[in-house]
């Protein structure tokens, strides 16, 4: 049979299956026994409490609410596993201990619908926790087809498309999403414990500033104003330090116009916080004691693994110059290059792709994305970034060339990004107007200057740490989980019917 024959043969078979259980549910409502009538269903445990109390439930009646994953049918009494949030369990249904009505229901239920179960807790003769049912009800009439249950659900784009069923058919996801939420807590009380207050700041604004990257631009249809989504949080929250609350951080969604790839995805989680009275030292013992705890609480220890490596977060977190990372990996001493002309001339013997407005910093930057990064595989921070790279960041003293900032990186990827705050409004204007020129000059990243937070920093800011947190990165960590997608309850796709154009 052609391959066009064989795929028009299983759509009409999909169909005919498809039509058989919107017969059984138009069946089930002209009977009165409509399913979507139910309201609510009190359950009184889990599968997983079920099993793990059984010492304490073995012979007691329990109620449990789930999807059917499997049933086989074995004349006057059954099989089926009930799945729900935290696992699944085998359930024993006899036609003599239901009834006669309740059974023939029973036996027409499919795979996928959603039934309550009503009975004692029992060990089959193989030793299976189980639930001997004394009532079953149809909650829900599932009328797709869940994948396969032996293959499961392994079409990666499909997964992503359609996560409801990647819940269903894959437990180890619904893990991941249960352990993402449980990270998110963990920082919570993390920083609770450390009097940060946590805020909400807009999320359309009129100056997408506080990072380099193109922003979303929108239109505000009752202001008659252009405004664009944010793609970070920075400046809001600097205006609350400037308004004397002196230990603040936001957890949300930040938005920006690029690339996707396994690590970005164009909206994704960022965190930030700011404390007053501190410097970017603070922010990163902060930061190392924050991942040894949230490791601790989520995964019960601070060793965890990562694809083929497993990273150590309970050792202190080495701690690097970006111009030593690049002597020590590249065998190139920034310190000793003179000028700008001089990088450029040592960027192109090394191959280094730059573009004619780079400066010297934007040069050593380079070379440490194209040799340094893929060799910090355990906790490392990467300190004292060139000024040109890092306008909001105060300047190192000795080495105003240099400023105040650090980078964690683990397994090659940066986790989190932080700086001594530049709180002086002379300087922060002066950094403004060299990314405007950068913004002229074809830099569609660049800043521009944000008038009301150059006010709020006239008024007065005090010296301050500040740091933002990729949310996604440190769930991928903790998770082990390869790409940005796996981490993202819906991630950004392509709409169906453009995947090729």
């Amino acid at each position: 049979m052609a391959e066009g024959q064989n795929a028009n043969v299983q759509e009409q078979d999909l169909n005919q299956l498809l039509q058989v259980r919107r017969d059984k549910l138009a069946a089930l409502q002209e009977a009165g026994k409509d399913p979507f009538r139910h309201t609510k269903y009190d359950a009184t445990h889990h599968s997983m409490e079920i099993k793990e109390n059984y010492a304490q439930l073995e012979g007691k009646s329990v109620r449990i609410a789930g999807r059917i994953m499997s049933k086989r049918i074995m004349g006057k009494a059954s099989f089926c596993n009930i799945q729900d949030l935290p696992g699944s369990i085998q359930c024993y249904v006899a036609r003599d201990n239901i009834g006669e009505e309740s059974y023939g229901d029973f036996k027409k239920y499919d795979i996928g619908d959603i039934v309550g179960i009503e009975g004692e807790v029992f060990t089959t003769k193989t030793g299976e926790i189980s639930i001997h049912a004394s009532q079953v009800i149809l909650l829900s009439k599932s009328l797709q087809i869940l994948p396969e249950k032996f293959h499961g659900l392994t079409n990666t784009d499909l997964r992503y498309r359609q996560r409801y069923t990647d819940l269903i058919m894959n437990q180890e996801v619904k893990e991941t999403f249960v352990k993402r939420s449980k990270i998110i807590s963990a920082i919570r009380r993390y920083l609770e414990e450390q009097g940060f207050l946590e805020v909400e700041t807009p999320m359309l604004v009129s100056n997408a500033g506080g990072a380099a990257a193109r922003p979303f631009e929108t239109h505000y249809n009752a202001l008659d104003e252009d405004v664009k989504l944010r793609i970070s949080l920075e400046l809001y929250l600097k205006r609350l330090i400037v308004g004397g609350l002196e230990r603040v951080y936001e957890i949300g969604r930040v938005f920006r116009n690029e690339g996707l790839d396994t690590r970005h995805n164009p909206e994704f989680t960022l965190m930030e916080l700011y404390q007053a009275y501190t410097d970017y030292y603070g922010m990163m013992d902060l930061t190392e004691n924050m991942f040894r705890y949230v490791a601790q609480e989520v995964c019960g220890t601070t060793l965890v693994p990562y694809a083929e490596e497993m990273i150590d977060l309970g050792k202190p977190f080495e701690r690097l110059t970006m111009v030593d990372a690049v002597k020590k990996y590249a065998g190139v001493d920034f310190d000793e290059i003179p000028d700008t002309e001089a990088a450029k001339k040592l960027a192109d013997e090394k191959g280094i792709h730059y573009e004619e407005r780079h400066g010297k910093g934007d040069i050593l930057n380079l070379f440490f994305e194209e040799f340094v990064e893929e060799h910090l595989i355990q906790p490392t921070f990467v300190m004292d970034h060139p000024v040109e790279i890092s306008p909001l960041t105060k300047r190192k003293p000795d080495k105003p060339e240099y400023v105040e900032r650090f980078e964690l990186f683990i397994y090659g990827r940066e986790m989190c990004n932080a700086y001594s705050e530049l709180n002086d409004p002379i300087d922060q204007r002066e950094r403004f107007k060299a990314q405007e020129a950068a913004l002229a000059a074809g830099d569609e990243e660049a800043n521009t200057t944000d008038e009301d937070f150059m006010n709020a920093l006239e008024i007065g800011m005090p010296p301050t740490g500040g740091i933002g947190y990729g949310i996604d990165r440190l769930v991928m960590l903790l998770t082990n989980s390869p790409a940005i997608r796996d981490v993202l309850l819906f991630p950004t796709m392509k709409t169906l019917g453009k995947e090729n154009q």
